[in-house]
C-alpha cells in the first residue's frame, strides 16, 4: 500500500494507492470529514480526478451530514490525549498538575499543556491563544502579501465571527476570524489575499478573481478546502 504525500489542504481528497487492487476505486469519508479514495496502485492520476469530481455531489452531501454529526457532538471535555488544530495539524492536550509553574495554558514539543486548576476556563484560554496566534500570522501574511500586490490596507483585525472568515471594509480595514490560525497556512494565505484584492475590487467580478488568480494560483484548493472542511474550525 502506498499513500500518495500531497499536502493536507488539497486536492481535497486523501489518496491512498494499493497493489492488492487491480481495477476497482473506491470513495469514503472519514469522522473528521476527510475525503479518502483507494485507487490500483498504477491507475493514472487523471482518471482518479475524473472520478472525484463525478462523485462531489455526493461527497457534499456527506460533509453535510458529517457536520451535523460533528456540531452535535463536538463539546470538549478538556482532557488529555484531546485534539486541537493549528496551521493545519492536530496536536494532543496533555493535563499538568495544578502545582506545576508553567503558564495556564501553552503550546511545546508539538503538545498543548493546560494546567488542571484552570481546566474549568479552557475553552477561554484557548480561544485566547488562538487569537494570538492568529494576530501575529495574519500580520505576518498581510505584510508579505501586501507588499507583493502593491495595496496598503489600513490595519488588521481579529474577530470571533463564526460564519464570516474575512472582510474588507470600504476603509480597507481587514479582519478575519481567530478561527482561520487552526487551517493550513496555504488556506490562510488564500483568505488574506482574498481579502486584500478587495482593496482594489469590492465586489467579487472577474477582475477581482483574475487579481487573486495572478497572486496565488493555487488558490481553487484552499477555497475547496474551506468549503468541505471549514466547518472542522472551531472548539
Amino acid at each position: 500500500m502506498d499513500r500518495d504525500q500531497a499536502p493536507a489542504y488539497g486536492p481535497a481528497y486523501q489518496l491512498i494507492r494499493t497493489k492488492k487492487r487491480k481495477k476497482t476505486i473506491s470513495l469514503s469519508i472519514a469522522r473528521n470529514g476527510d475525503v479518502i479514495i483507494r485507487a490500483p496502485f498504477h491507475l493514472p492520476l487523471q482518471s482518479i480526478e475524473a472520478f472525484f469530481r463525478d462523485k462531489r455531489s455526493w461527497i457534499r452531501k456527506k460533509l453535510s451530514e458529517t457536520s451535523r454529526c460533528i456540531d452535535r457532538s463536538i463539546a470538549r471535555a478538556f482532557v488529555s490525549g484531546d485534539l486541537f488544530p493549528y496551521l493545519g495539524e492536530y496536536y494532543p492536550l496533555e493535563i499538568v498538575g495544578p502545582a506545576d509553574s508553567h503558564p495556564p495554558l501553552f503550546f511545546a514539543h508539538e503538545r498543548f499543556y493546560l494546567n488542571e486548576k484552570y481546566r474549568p476556563r479552557a475553552r477561554d484560554l484557548f480561544i485566547s491563544w488562538y487569537k494570538e496566534q492568529a494576530r501575529e500570522k495574519i500580520r505576518e501574511r498581510v505584510q508579505f502579501y501586501s507588499s507583493r500586490m502593491l495595496l496598503c490596507p489600513d490595519r488588521q483585525k481579529i474577530t470571533s465571527a463564526r460564519h464570516q472568515w474575512g472582510g474588507c471594509s470600504s476603509r480597507n480595514t481587514l479582519t478575519f476570524t481567530w478561527r482561520i490560525v487552526m487551517a493550513p497556512l496555504p488556506v490562510i494565505d488564500y483568505l488574506v489575499v482574498h481579502e486584500l484584492a478587495h482593496i482594489r475590487e469590492k465586489n467579487h467580478s472577474t477582475n477581482f478573481w483574475k487579481i487573486v488568480q495572478e497572486t496565488l494560483p493555487s488558490y481553487p484548493a484552499s477555497k475547496t478546502w474551506l468549503k468541505t472542511r471549514g466547518h472542522l474550525l472551531d472548539l
